[in-house]
């Protein structure tokens, strides 16, 4: 018999055409994801990075919306620090991050109270949520009044012996006006804070709390050993949100104050040089300062998230 020989016939590798691979799933699935990509990315640029880089670049112009633009380098970046109204605006603001401090540590406080079988505990979760659920504003100037001189607060200290005459303006009283305003700034945000720590707190292993319990382990050991390091993220991320706040404090003073009696925030005194004196260059120059400062609050905040997972990664030493 003659050998056979078995030839294979070798098709040409021709490449699909567009048309082809746009019908293909590949292409359709490619395709798909770049159309759902693209305009949220668009709205991103067009709304984000585009006007952050044309604020840094104003901020090295003196201008206004409208008008001849004059260079000056760093010059609005030097007023920032060195004129009396936005130095002392930065400085006021230690009073809304000292209050973000007692504001995260009463949450704490009510989060963990309520994460356990306590008597009337969705009543007070949603006593304590309520004022987050209230407008902003709405909130303002009902303090406006309740503070208000010889009005409602007054009124109800008068019933319990105090002298309404000898009593201060809570408002006007450069001593205590920005007190109270921090005062309502906790009343209103701190039910945030706790809704997100009862949730994070129920994410614990409830085994650990049983074996802490059997090594003998009180309420505290619990709370600083199994609670405190589980949720450590959600307290960093709090704590970044509440500072970047206190940072950009802006709705109660200019509603209940109008940012007078020297209660004039950055946000505030920013806002005045931008709409009403119009010196773009200088609001701009105030926007980079307050974005780098929040960037370093939020550095500094990662640092101490990575001590308390180190501290969690610890042995625990159960104290009896």
């Amino acid at each position: 018999m003659g050998a056979m020989q078995n030839t294979a016939v070798v098709q040409p590798n021709r490449r699909k055409s567009l048309k082809q691979w746009l019908r293909s799933m590949r292409g359709q699935q490619i395709l798909v994801t770049l159309v759902f990509l693209f305009v949220p990315l668009l709205l991103l640029v067009t709304f984000t990075y585009l006007p952050f880089f044309k604020m840094v670049q104003f901020s090295f112009f003196s201008m206004r919306y409208i008008g001849r633009r004059t260079f000056v380098g760093l010059q609005n970046y030097i007023d920032v620090f060195t004129r009396d109204d936005i130095f002392h605006a930065l400085t006021l603001s230690l009073y809304y991050m000292a209050g973000s401090v007692i504001q995260m540590a009463l949450a704490l406080l009510f989060a963990t109270l309520l994460s356990f079988k306590t008597k009337g505990s969705k009543f007070f979760r949603g006593a304590l949520y309520f004022p987050c659920l209230i407008c902003g504003i709405s909130v303002g100037f009902i303090f406006k009044f309740f503070f208000t001189h010889g009005f409602v607060l007054d009124t109800l200290l008068s019933w319990v012996g105090f002298n309404v005459e000898t009593l201060p303006y809570w408002l006007r009283d450069e001593s205590i006006n920005n007190i109270v305003l921090v005062a309502y700034s906790l009343w209103k945000y701190m039910g945030q804070n706790i809704v997100m720590f009862i949730g994070a707190i129920a994410s614990v292993d409830p085994t650990l709390y049983e074996a802490a319990e059997i090594d003998g382990a009180n309420a505290w050991h619990r709370f600083k050993d199994i609670i405190l390091p589980s949720i450590s993220t959600i307290v960093v991320l709090n704590l970044i949100i509440s500072v970047s706040g206190a940072l950009s404090a802006f709705e109660m003073p200019y509603v209940v104050t109008g940012g007078g009696f020297n209660t004039s925030t950055y946000f505030v005194i920013m806002d005045k040089i931008a709409h009403t004196d119009q010196k773009v260059g200088l609001a701009s120059a105030m926007a980079v300062v307050l974005l780098a400062l929040i960037m370093i609050v939020t550095w500094v905040q990662k640092g101490v998230e990575r001590w308390l997972n180190n501290r969690a990664d610890r042995p625990v030493k159960v104290k009896k």
